[in-house]
């Protein structure tokens, strides 16, 4: 491994992180625009070139590179995009239409004219076949009418297949037997359900498998681009990437399904490692980028869900517990005269925020160029037509300017509002993994990452009364290192649906004993020596008759009841005694140790620091002289006290009033309020644009809690998954304040409802509940 170059790389929406581990075993980090059309094709590969010094038409020297680490938005852009692979999907007779029905909730309750998410398959193939749920053969499967349709697709141009049969994931002959017919018929891609998702659950399971073949396709021709362009056959170069598991696959194991949030693990598993060596066991971790902030929570393991909703698709598969909210630098900002938007669209990479100089909108970067707190002297100059400008302080000051002086406003205090509602916005994202599910965060420390986190780290954690901070010494690229620290991960699942006693237990133990071995030989087969892989065993445990199941270590049934009930009331604030338990499914993962690399050790500076500049930035309507300082001028155990400026070559830190910022002795920067935040006077009646948002959001997000424990706690599925209910917010009157987005059919009848509850009961108190 010595002599050669490692790199671990971040493809996000706005910038590409990178980091590298150079012959010599140093670390050195680079941010590049993720698209920079004329100048280079792939960001990753140019980075690459670029830390070799390889001319344009020079091929990689063998020998140079010993691995790389990637984590892709390219996934999640073609989902977002509906840029996939055309794909047919096979089921049975009868059921073709079931994906599209689906649970019948709709995207925009609101809308008349509803428009529901664009399908990822091009064509359905209803196959002559059913299997009972007891394994009886209710309809043999008919090869030949299956064949004569798998061929026409084929003749149509279709190189893409899911294949998915009622029953199929536990009952797979005739799921196989089709999987063999594709391939004859000239299907380069076919994604069987019972491999991709063992679960049951038709709708989930159907796609899971129709994005696998829809995205695999799309990954492999990337993967086959980088690999070609780095000459990885040639070489024997170990290419590797993130998936959303928190997990590395080889190039060639990369799939589809596995690859929704590949940036994002990478930033939470740097996040766990960062904090962890400080000696922080309790963490809220907040990456904010370019396009968008993602949050997660840490209390001692790695949080998976197994159950998502990614751009109206839904995905059965292991991904990191991760929430996203779009509030990134690059969220456009807009004002009607009456309130005030933070995103959900972004300016991207291309052509970026205003201050990129490429024409684009206003963005959360640029109000912070504007109240001060982004100097344009300490960020990279890589903007511009050529890439080799400044950001561009005077055209931002001349586009809020312009949307001030159309409302009367002042253009500072018009972007500091801006700001004001962005972090709102990440507050509640922030509270979403929190506080919604039990967690006291007054016990967390904010780890704050991404290139945007730290003009933004203070003000979010006022927003939720967190009073430390921390930000790593490679906060901007921390994603980027979260690669390079990943090891690879195989998962297994195998669904059971089985009461929980003393009698299965010689059942699990089989099953988890052959899904064991199936991962471990999976993760051997990457290239991982047999004696550097474990396993862990877990499983998902329910109420009977209910169907959210809870994710728990495998242990004898009896602990397994009593760990099961504590969380149970944590998370849904009820128990069921008497309720008989189920296993829903087993999961087994088998862990590949990798070799990691280490934060650098603290380097005494080779030239004495600049001393410490003057500068001013606008916040909580005020300017406030500030302490510009370089990271690298710092030193542990002094501290630096806010209102104060921290740049590095990536990124900036802002430590607000009241704030206190201390290297630690690994260099991480840790920021702790020091004087206690006053909190804002109750607004007046005047209408506040920025209140006004503020609120709005507020009083949204409490309906909208309401409605999630509803859907978590209930046993109908009517109320579970056709979502037949209505949450909302009244006030004393029984005015309606905020509704969730739920059932518009109820509005019109729950104000008068309210109103009748209220004149029938005058001596109502706090805490009263009225059915």
């Amino acid at each position: 491994m010595s002599g050669q170059w490692h790199f671990w790389i971040d493809r996000g929406g706005t910038f590409t992180d990178v980091v590298a581990r150079s012959p010599d075993g140093r670390l050195r980090t680079r941010k590049l625009l993720s698209e920079n059309p004329g100048r280079y094709d792939d960001a990753a590969v140019h980075a690459i070139r670029e830390a070799l010094d390889l001319g344009p038409g020079d091929p990689v020297p063998e020998g140079t590179i010993g691995s790389v680490r990637i984590g892709t938005t390219v996934a999640t852009n073609a989902l977002l995009e509906r840029r996939g692979e055309p794909t047919v999907l096979v089921t049975t007779r009868g059921f073709g239409d079931a994906l599209r029905i689906g649970y019948q909730n709709r995207p925009r309750l609101f809308e008349r004219h509803i428009q529901l998410p664009d399908l990822l398959y091009a064509r359905v193939i209803e196959v002559d076949e059913r299997i009972g749920a007891d394994g009886t053969v209710l309809r043999p499967l008919d090869p030949e009418a299956a064949r004569q349709a798998l061929r026409a697709a084929t003749q149509d141009g279709l190189r893409a297949c899911a294949i998915c049969l009622l029953h199929g994931y536990r009952f797979p002959g005739h799921e196989r037997a089709l999987a063999v017919l594709a391939r004859e018929a000239g299907f380069t891609q076919v994604s069987v359900s019972h491999e991709v998702s063992p679960l049951m659950k038709l709708v989930s399971r159907g796609d899971t498998t129709v994005v696998d073949a829809y995205l695999s396709p799309v990954l492999r021709r990337y993967v086959a681009g980088v690999s070609d362009a780095l000459g990885a056959a040639r070489h024997g170069l170990r290419l590797m990437f993130m998936q959303s598991s928190g997990g590395l696959a080889d190039a060639q194991r990369f799939a589809g399904k596995d690859a929704i949030l590949s940036g994002p693990a990478g930033g939470v598993v740097g996040m766990i490692e960062a904090g962890t060596a400080a000696g922080f066991d309790h963490l809220i971790g907040f990456d904010m980028g370019g396009t968008s902030t993602d949050v997660s929570h840490y209390a001692g393991e790695l949080e998976r869900s197994f159950d998502s909703l990614v751009a109206g698709v839904r995905l059965r598969a292991p991904m990191i517990q991760v929430h996203t909210v779009a509030a990134g630098g690059g969220s456009r900002l807009g004002y009607d005269g009456v309130r005030m938007r933070v995103g959900p669209g972004s300016a991207g990479a291309d052509p970026g925020p205003a201050c990129y100089r490429r024409g684009g909108p206003l963005t959360v970067t640029d109000a912070n160029v504007m109240v001060g707190k982004i100097d344009p002297a300490h960020f990279p100059a890589i903007f511009g037509p050529r890439g080799d400008e400044p950001l561009d302080r005077v055209g931002v000051e001349a586009l809020f300017g312009e949307l001030a002086d159309r409302h009367g406003l002042d253009p500072v205090e018009l972007a500091d509002g801006f700001l004001r509602i962005a972090v709102d916005n990440m507050a509640r994202a922030i509270k979403k993994i929190s506080v919604e599910r039990g967690h006291d965060v007054q016990r967390y420390t904010l780890v704050c990452f991404g290139g945007a986190g730290g003009q933004h780290a203070c003000k979010v954690a006022d927003a939720i009364d967190i009073r430390r901070v921390l930000v790593p010494p490679l906060a901007s690229v921390l994603s980027a290192y979260g690669i390079g620290l990943a090891d690879v991960r195989v998962a297994r699942q195998q669904a059971i649906e089985a009461p929980l006693e003393e009698g299965l237990v010689a059942r699990l133990e089989d099953a988890f004993g052959a899904l064991a071995a199936e991962a471990t030989a999976a993760v051997i087969g990457q290239g991982i020596p047999a004696d550097r892989v474990r396993t862990g065993r877990r499983l998902f445990l329910k109420y009977l008759g209910t169907d959210t199941p809870l994710e728990m270590d495998y242990a004898r049934p009896a602990e397994l009841a009593d760990a099961f009930a504590r969380r149970h009331e944590r998370e849904f604030g009820y128990l069921s005694p008497g309720t008989p338990l189920v296993v829903e499914s087993l999961l087994v993962e088998a862990i590949g140790v990798t070799d990691s690399p280490t934060l650098p050790e603290a380097q005494s500076p080779a030239a004495p620091p600049e001393a410490p500049g003057a500068g001013r930035f606008y916040s909580d309507g005020a300017w406030h002289d500030c302490t510009t300082l370089a990271w690298e001028a710092l030193q542990p155990g002094l501290p630096c006290d806010g209102p104060a400026i921290i740049v590095e070559p990536n990124s900036t830190v802002v430590v607000e009033p009241g704030w206190r910022a201390c290297l630690d002795g690994r260099r991480n920067l840790v920021l702790e309020r020091v004087v206690p935040l006053q909190r804002r006077a109750a607004a007046g009646t005047d209408v506040d644009p920025v209140l006004l948002e503020i609120f709005n959001n507020r009083f949204m997000s409490v309906a909208e809690q309401m409605g999630v424990t509803l859907e978590k706690t209930a046993s109908t599925i009517n109320i579970k998954e056709r979502l037949d209910f209505s949450c909302a917010l009244f006030d004393a009157t029984g005015a309606l304040v905020a509704n969730a987005p739920h059932m518009p059919v109820h509005l019109g009848s729950m104000s008068t409802s309210v109103r009748a509850v209220i004149e029938r009961n005058p001596g109502m108190e706090p805490g009263d509940m009225f059915v």
